[in-house]
């Protein structure tokens, strides 16, 4: 794709958030769109947010466990970018109608006290850059109708990135094996999923190792105080206004998502 073609995707996808209405899959309005485009079409949004006064805040893994690929028929991980505006408080009331299609997972958030930097980037650095883990709750929503996603529109689309619910007790990585976090994920007091951090990518520190890798190579480093959000522990589940989002998890603790009527 030349830099118009990047443009004009661009175009879509922020029409889409500006009308609140999905759009068709960019995969089809460009039919040679490769990943690396798709990236270059999410850096593009991501610049033009900064200039309107956003900030990036952290990166996201998705797709990094089977049980996500599974649901997708998406069978490799992206990434996409954090913003300030994409982050809410626990326990108190999310406003949802700029969500088009939103999905929540359950996720154990690293916030980093070193940059990391790829490529080169070994599980042993990874460990040595958090300064300590949450337990979160990550919204996903789409730009793109009834979720017809390929892993060109869901890269260009940021990842399917809509929003993070962080929770407010850390836990050092001395405290705790991330492997065997267990999580039991409740939506409006039903039972919706079960999982463990094993389920990402064997274990969510190889996720922090992939994408300091990956995003390396394009002139990214992953700062301190940034929020990483490694994948989902589960599937991810439809959620609608007057929901309220739990996912318990153990050792780490808990946290809540509100979503306002």
């Amino acid at each position: 794709m030349d830099d118009s073609a990047v443009s004009a995707a661009a175009d879509a996808l922020l029409g889409a958030y500006a009308a609140c209405a999905p759009i068709d899959p960019i995969i089809g309005m460009f039919p040679d769109a490769t990943v690396t485009d798709a990236y270059r079409i999410q850096q593009e949004q991501v610049r033009r947010w900064e200039a309107a006064g956003d900030a990036v805040k952290g990166h996201k893994v998705g797709l990094a466990s089977l049980a996500m690929q599974r649901q997708m028929n998406v069978y490799e991980p992206d990434f996409g970018h954090l913003t300030a505006s994409m982050f809410h408080l626990e326990q108190m009331p999310i406003d949802t109608s700029s969500w088009m299609q939103p999905r929540i997972e359950p996720e154990i958030a690293f916030v980093l006290g070193r940059e990391l930097r790829g490529p080169g980037v070994t599980v042993a650095d990874a460990i040595r850059a958090v300064d300590f883990v949450v337990p979160a709750l990550e919204v996903v929503d789409s730009r793109i109708k009834d979720w017809n996603i390929s892993i060109v529109d869901t890269v260009a689309d940021n990842a399917s990135s809509g929003g993070v619910v962080l929770g407010s007790r850390p836990t050092r990585l001395t405290d705790i094996d991330l492997r065997t976090v267990g999580c039991t994920f409740r939506i409006s007091g039903e039972q919706v999923g079960t999982g463990a951090g094993g389920a990402v990518l064997g274990s969510p520190i190889n996720a922090l190792v992939w994408l300091a890798n990956t995003v390396g190579p394009l002139g990214t480093t992953l700062e301190p105080g940034h929020v990483v959000l490694p994948g989902s522990m589960t599937r991810a589940e439809p959620v609608r206004a007057g929901d309220t989002v739990v996912a318990d998890m153990g050792p780490l603790g808990s946290v809540t998502a509100v979503l306002a009527p």
